[in-house]
Parts: C-alpha cells; sequence; structure tokens
C-alpha cells in the first residue's frame, strides 16, 4: 500500500512538473534579448505540425507593441484548399526579465503557451522558436528562404533537444501568388 501511495505520488508530481514546463529539457533562451530588434514581420520556414497551422502555406508572424507594453501577435497564413487566409491575433508577455527570450503567448483569453527564442543570429534575420516541448518547433526568416547554413545549425540545435526533424512541415511561400 505505502508503494502504491508512493508511486501515485511521483505520479502526480511529475505530471505537474511536466504540466509547468516552459521549455524542452536541454533548451535554453536566448539572453541579452533585444525585443525592438526581434519586433516586425518573420516568415515561417517550417514548423512541426499542429492543428492551428494544419494546412497553411505563406505563414508569417508579426510582432508590435501593444500599449499595455505587452507584445501584439499577428499569425497569419493561407489555406489553398478554401482559398483564404486565416489570422489570429493575441499577446505575447515575458516570463521575467525582458533581456531572456523566454515568452508566454495567448490567443486564447488567459490560456498561455510558451514561446522560446534558442537560437537568433547577432542581426535578428534568423531564429529559431521552441514552445513547452517537442511538439513545438518553429524556424523564421526575416526573408522567404534560409541559407543553408543557418538551416541545417538550427536543425542540429533542434535534434540535439529530441526533436524529430524529419516531421518538420516546410512552408511554401508566394506559391501560386496569392492576394493579400
Amino acid at each position: 500500500m505505502k508503494k502504491n501511495i508512493l508511486t501515485l505520488i511521483g505520479s502526480i508530481s511529475a505530471l505537474i512538473l511536466s504540466a509547468c514546463a516552459t521549455i524542452p529539457e536541454g533548451a535554453k533562451s536566448v539572453t541579452s534579448f533585444d525585443k525592438n530588434k526581434y519586433l516586425g514581420k518573420w516568415y515561417e520556414i517550417a514548423r512541426m505540425d499542429f492543428k492551428f497551422e494544419k494546412g497553411l502555406n505563406n505563414t508569417t508572424a508579426d510582432y508590435s507593441v501593444n500599449k499595455d507594453g505587452s507584445i501584439r501577435v499577428q499569425n497569419r497564413g493561407f489555406d489553398y484548399k478554401k482559398m483564404e487566409w486565416k489570422e489570429a491575433i493575441g499577446k505575447a508577455k515575458f516570463r521575467k526579465d525582458p533581456s531572456i527570450a523566454s515568452l508566454k503567448v495567448s490567443f486564447f483569453g488567459p490560456f498561455y503557451g510558451s514561446y522560446n527564442v534558442i537560437a537568433l543570429d547577432e542581426k535578428y534575420r534568423y531564429a529559431l522558436v521552441c514552445g513547452k516541448n517537442i511538439d513545438y518547433l518553429w524556424i523564421l526568416s526575416r526573408e522567404t528562404n534560409i541559407p543553408e547554413e543557418v538551416m541545417q545549425n538550427y536543425l542540429k540545435i533542434a535534434e540535439s533537444l529530441g526533436y524529430e526533424t524529419n516531421d518538420l512541415i516546410w512552408v511554401e511561400h508566394d506559391r501560386e501568388n496569392p492576394n493579400k
């Protein structure tokens, strides 16, 4: 009986800790982060697919500052099956220190997800972003493409953290040039 109770307590503790996770084990958010340099439009180069972006291409994220100091997040992508743009507006807040690229993002009221920039070039042109676990990963660029060397480096980082990079969705941009 005592063993069963200890097992139950251990299982509940592990569940609580995993629910509180904000970044995959081994990953570290970028430090010396400059929010103002990160603001603006980013093109999604690759992502781990999930239901909110399923079937979308020409996907972008645009970051700006809200009046309250939080970051406005505008995600946009084109659904070629329905031939229409999909858009989601949310907000992001730094978890602690704004010089650490660890944020929480909400598109649905009080519910927040993790947003961690784990690799970023010094000119803020390319970024590797992860969520709370290895189900969420994005490779972003200021342009619709990314240099092969940067891409390979980001894939290596992702693989070292346990991501199955073969599962990445590679985003197409300007396919049939949909009207914006």
